[in-house]
């Protein structure tokens, strides 16, 4: 009771990692979801395509139940590679807005930011993320790290080990690889205006 307390702030995405099962189940673009990022490497942009995945609305920073999922910017030139690379970005973007926000509701701004769970397995996708935060991005080895902490805490509660050889040994905490931006700020602003119109679009009443 006398110790400092930490609080935590936490941003909800309705469809992030689900717009790709969504454009191999729903769509058939892709048979697997790994192939997101394959057909996504095949172009250098989303050729002005915007994905905006708001099939059960948006959450945090919009609130907006009447939004729906919207496809903007197509052309006759639009192929499944864009609409792929698009879908990659929408994960970004709404993790940009998250991040924006958060860092208006502290004082201290994030700096880095860690990730994990299956749709950071893609390079691509973890390059895009950094690219639009331009801050570093660190992915740890072991990807599934909420299970990975889960298992930890079993096995101290269990006496397979202690609490301080988990926190001493890097066998533990895995390899890390960082991402850090390749574009400049002026392309990352434009980007963001076009994908902050687009949501715009997605709102039912407006």
């Amino acid at each position: 009771p006398n110790h400092t307390a930490i609080y935590a702030l936490e941003g909800s995405i309705a469809v992030a990692g689900a717009a790709v099962r969504w454009l191999r189940d729903n769509l058939g673009i892709i048979t697997e979801s790994a192939q997101v990022g394959e057909l996504a490497q095949l172009v250098q942009d989303t050729g002005g395509v915007y994905f905006v995945p708001a099939f059960s609305g948006l959450y945090a920073p919009y609130w907006r139940d009447d939004a729906r999922g919207c496809l903007v910017g197509l052309t006759m030139y639009t192929t499944k590679s864009h609409i792929c690379r698009a879908t990659l970005e929408s994960i970004c973007w709404q993790t940009k807005e998250i991040v924006d926000m958060m860092n208006k509701s502290s004082s201290t701004p994030l700096k880095t930011l860690k990730v994990d769970g299956g749709v950071t397995a893609s390079d691509l996708c973890m390059q895009l993320q950094a690219d639009i935060l331009n801050i570093p991005v660190m992915r740890p080895s072991m990807a599934e790290t909420t299970a990975f902490g889960a298992a930890i805490a079993a096995g101290v509660a269990v006496g397979c080990w202690s609490e301080e050889e988990v926190l001493g040994q890097e066998s533990f905490k895995g390899t890390v690889r960082v991402f850090t931006s390749e574009i400049e700020d002026d392309e990352r602003q434009l980007r963001f205006s076009a994908w902050r119109k687009a949501v715009v679009k997605s709102f039912a009443n407006e």
